[in-house]
């Protein structure tokens, strides 16, 4: 079993949490709010500038070259689905200028960007796998159900797709070249998998 494998099975319990969560379980039968969306949207909006961020600084820090160049190319990918969401939030009515960036936004984001400022790369790979692990595995479970087309199925068919999937394991591999063995990373996991079920508690409370 790999590294990233035993963080996730580590930690299963939180993400089969996040899966029950009814944010999570409105998005995969449609019958989430959209004024709840519209707040995840908005808060994703900023976590993705994060996200991005934290992978750049990743790639600054990379041992090798061929990390540099696959730490960039992840980071572009984000850069894409932050515009996807800018065409999301106009279609929702949504001016990302105008958003305040919530409290449990702002403790994830503060959380990644510190890490990669302050750790090794492995160590922000650590930090950011729970998110592409766990989307991965929320859209598959979801898709399994294989619900009716709904307002939330292209974000279903988005992170169950294969595609994501192959996002999620390239990140994990980076976690088996790089991070430090002598170092803690359970507490990094797992910090970070609660940040992702408080992201969709308070698009769940904030968004009501």
């Amino acid at each position: 079993m790999t590294l990233a494998q035993q963080l996730w099975a580590q930690h299963r319990d939180l993400a089969d949490t996040c899966l029950l969560h009814p944010f999570v379980q409105g998005l995969g039968d449609g019958s989430l709010s959209q004024a709840r969306y519209r707040y995840y949207i908005a808060q994703d909006a900023f976590y993705l500038e994060a996200f991005a961020r934290a992978y750049t600084l990743a790639g600054a820090k990379a041992p090798d070259w061929e990390g540099f160049c696959e730490l960039h190319a992840l980071a572009s990918g984000v850069l894409h689905e932050r515009t996807l969401h800018t065409g999301v939030a106009a279609e929702l009515g949504i001016d990302l200028r105008a958003v305040q960036i919530g409290n449990a936004t702002r403790r994830y984001t503060d959380f990644l960007l510190a890490t990669a400022w302050g750790q090794s790369t492995g160590t922000t790979a650590v930090a950011m796998a729970p998110c592409m692990r766990l989307y991965a595995y929320i859209g598959q479970q979801l898709a399994q159900q294989n619900p009716p087309p709904h307002a939330y199925s292209a974000w279903i068919a988005t992170y169950s797709s294969p595609e994501f999937e192959q996002l999620a394991q390239q990140l994990e591999q980076l976690i088996e070249r790089y991070a430090p063995t002598a170092v803690a990373l359970d507490q990094t996991y797992r910090y970070a998998m609660q940040c992702e079920y408080d992201f969709f508690q308070a698009a769940w409370e904030q968004g009501a």
